[in-house]
């Protein structure tokens, strides 16, 4: 028996039936991180002691419910999960990737952990992540990178390429990360697993360090779609301490989840099948295209004409308000401290020592955009454009209830390959960043491999609040094809290196 192949769906069914303990499926996962992960470098923390205590707890509330079924049961009870080390977990340092905060250990959880913690769930650590989140291959990490399962010498992905690769690899049943141009979707398009962007406020950010706070949201990554939907079923909902938080009731996802699409209207923009996408890919997308359509679904064409601006408006807004939030790592409330002859000395040699080049890249442009003289002309510009994307979508959703292109427009790059052209590092969020431009909700799930064995994934998005919609869609095309049964090699690689 090998539960750290199970998804969150079938743990709670072995659990339930008492064919395994919360303390042995823990014990399966941290055994398995403790093989895999100094390889693999997945997580920058794992909290093995506290996971344990959580799981005994677990199994005593198994133990009651199955002695008196009406007594109340946490909806994950036992289920092992990873936190991406942005979000603050009580007790346990929460690095964000960056040196200035390699000792900060929060004293309180953040919303969407506390929910999980309500919901019983136990939790193997936190996972690396670049830098502030600033990244698309998690290569910009002050603990080093990670490395994708499918091939250890491709990236996983980013910023959360560590929960990615921790899910595909079987190192946790499920993973939170964060999105704010592409972060969950992308490192789960190139790791082969379900990553979806909620739309911005049906998660709350408090206890989430910020990057672009009208960016940032709170997703979950997982082995499928069932899984998706029952994470973000128990994270979602209003927060009083979240003011940007919708305040609108959470569905039941899990209604959503049926096997055909027929009433369905896809849409399907040009403006994402663009020269220099890897072919494969667009493949693959293609043919995803054809199977929705074999499931019921209308398919039409809709144009985002606004969409070519994406890439630039995203590089203004958020290294603007990355300037911002920024900000407060100096010194002298918290975190890392340098100190200098004068208080302007330990500002300099704290902050000029405890960030990477990413980050001092990304603070840099955003605080030249937002200084005088240039803040019309380039970042209320940049809003200005955010507004006519936005627009772009609001007319599509009009015609169709979701749209579908490609998550990423190649499979995963090797690592190094693009650490010193940083342009090119942006664009591998050209599918992405729209979604968090305009606020809307989006899901990418594996549709395929290129000739390489490296997983492509398709990406389905919705409107606001249109959580159920990409649900529907993901899973009827989840159910229809092979690829989330896909596992990586990993097993066998490490074997090979040993044998080597």
């Amino acid at each position: 028996m090998a539960p750290w192949r199970w998804t969150i769906h079938e743990t709670l069914e072995h659990l339930r039936r008492g064919e395994i303990s919360a303390v042995e499926v823990t014990r399966a996962y941290l055994d398995r991180i403790e093989a895999l992960d100094p390889f693999l470098h997945a997580y920058i923390t794992v909290t093995p002691e506290e996971a344990l205590a959580q799981a005994r707890e677990a199994d005593a509330r198994w133990t009651a419910w199955r002695r008196d079924p009406s007594t109340s049961l946490p909806p994950l009870n036992g289920i092992p999960l990873a936190i991406k080390d942005v979000i603050c977990v009580r007790g346990v340092r929460c690095t964000c990737g960056s040196r200035i905060l390699e000792n900060f250990v929060p004293p309180y959880d953040a919303t969407a952990v506390a929910r999980l913690r309500e919901a019983g769930a136990v939790f193997l650590g936190k996972t690396n992540t670049d830098e502030f989140a600033m990244g698309s291959s998690t290569e910009n990490s002050a603990f080093g990178p990670t490395r994708n399962p499918w091939n250890p010498e491709r990236v996983p992905g980013g910023s959360s390429g560590g929960s990615a690769a921790a899910v595909a690899a079987d190192l946790c049943a499920g993973a939170l990360g964060t999105d704010t141009g592409g972060s969950v979707r992308q490192p789960a398009a190139l790791c082969g697993v379900v990553g979806l962007k909620p739309t911005y406020g049906r998660v709350s950010r408090y206890g989430l360090v910020a990057y672009g706070s009208s960016l940032d949201q709170i997703g979950p990554i997982t082995k499928d779609v069932r899984d998706a939907a029952l994470l973000l079923q128990i994270i979602a909902g209003p927060d009083p301490r979240d003011a940007t938080s919708w305040p609108a009731p959470v569905p039941d996802y899990t209604q959503a989840l049926i096997p055909d699409l027929r009433g369905m209207r896809v849409g399907v923009p040009p403006e994402y099948f663009i020269p220099g996408m890897q072919p494969e890919v667009e493949r693959a997308v293609r043919e995803a295209i054809e199977v929705l359509a074999e499931l019921g679904a209308e398919v039409i064409e809709v144009s985002l004409p606004h969409t070519r601006y994406a890439l630039p408006t995203y590089y203004l807004i958020a290294p603007a308000e990355a300037s911002a939030n920024l900000a407060r790592y100096d010194g002298v409330k918290y975190g890392l401290r340098i100190q200098g002859e004068t208080i302007w000395d330990t500002y300099r040699l704290t902050r000029g020592n405890g960030f990477g080049p990413e980050v001092k890249r990304r603070i840099m442009l955003g605080t030249y955009a937002l200084s005088a003289g240039y803040y019309d002309a380039y970042y209320l510009k940049a809003q200005k454009v955010r507004t006519l994307i936005r627009q772009d979508f609001e007319r599509a959703f009009e015609r169709v209830d979701v749209i579908v292109c490609p998550t990423s427009p190649t499979t995963a790059f090797r690592l190094g390959e693009r650490t010193a052209d940083p342009l090119q590092m942006y664009l591998a969020d050209i599918f992405t960043i729209t979604a968090n431009l305009a606020g809307i909700c989006g899901i990418s799930v594996p549709c395929g491999f290129d000739g390489e064995g490296l997983p492509i994934g398709l990406q389905i998005l919705g409107p606001a609040l249109g959580e159920e919609k990409i649900l529907r869609v993901a899973y009827a095309y989840e159910q229809a094809t092979p690829w989330h049964h896909q596992r990586p090699p990993i097993d066998a690689a490490l074997q090979g290196r040993a044998g080597a």
